[in-house]
């Protein structure tokens, strides 16, 4: 059952984030409407492939307008767990360009908590630092607070290529380091982006992820 509600939530997110990206783009064309144009939408969805269990679906749903960031995760914090999160957008620089959106989110699921939050990225050239982390606070075991990261460093030689490496710190899935790297690569054409993903890639049974994200 869930092997089908899984993908007909992503589905029902895509086509939500598809009308409302077309009511806005209709409202711009319109006389005075210019100012009330802006939301910007993202769906995204990684599959991780983890040795010795099963695999699931981990998506995201994000919605930006000026200053206000809106998110909804599932399977993030833990699996069979959704959180709900809201943030201010800061960004600036030239030469280096950076962007932060500091958040907080609430937690419910087979995990229960508050979290503090933030999401934001460095670029430098052809170089991008990206890195989004949590703590959540558990509500229901104090002892089961726990700080998530996933991080990336890339190099894009091309605007539709770019390659790199990743760290996660992570309790969606058992794993025996406390912080797990690796390496990725990653394509973009238009509005799609996709990654693969290659964690403890020293291991004889490396957790392997692909994602795919989709920007309105």
């Amino acid at each position: 059952m869930r092997s089908v509600v899984i993908p007909m939530l992503c589905l029902t997110c895509l086509s939500a984030a598809a009308l409302a990206q077309d009511a806005t783009t209709q409202a711009a064309t319109e006389p005075g409407a210019e100012e009330e144009a802006g939301w910007a939408f993202s769906a995204s969805a990684y599959y991780f492939f983890v040795p010795h269990t099963h695999g699931y679906v981990q998506p995201t749903f994000t919605a930006d307008r000026d200053w206000l960031h809106l998110e909804a995760r599932y399977n993030y914090e833990d699996q069979n767990t959704a959180s709900v999160w809201a943030g201010y957008n800061f960004s600036g620089g030239k030469k280096l360009e950076w962007e932060i959106t500091p958040m907080i989110g609430g937690v419910f699921g087979d995990a229960n908590g508050v979290a503090p939050g933030y999401k934001g990225s460095l670029t430098w050239g052809n170089f991008e630092l990206y890195s989004e982390g949590e703590y959540v606070f558990d509500t229901n075991e104090s002892s089961d607070s726990f700080f998530y990261n996933w991080s990336e460093l890339t190099y894009s030689p091309t605007h539709w290529f770019r390659f790199g490496v990743v760290a996660q710190r992570t309790r969606a899935y058992d794993t025996d380091r406390d912080i797990q790297r690796g390496l990725l690569v990653g394509f973009t054409y238009k509005r799609l982006d996709f990654s693969a993903y290659v964690l403890n890639p020293d291991e004889s049974d490396p957790v392997v992820a692909i994602a795919a994200r989709l920007d309105f």
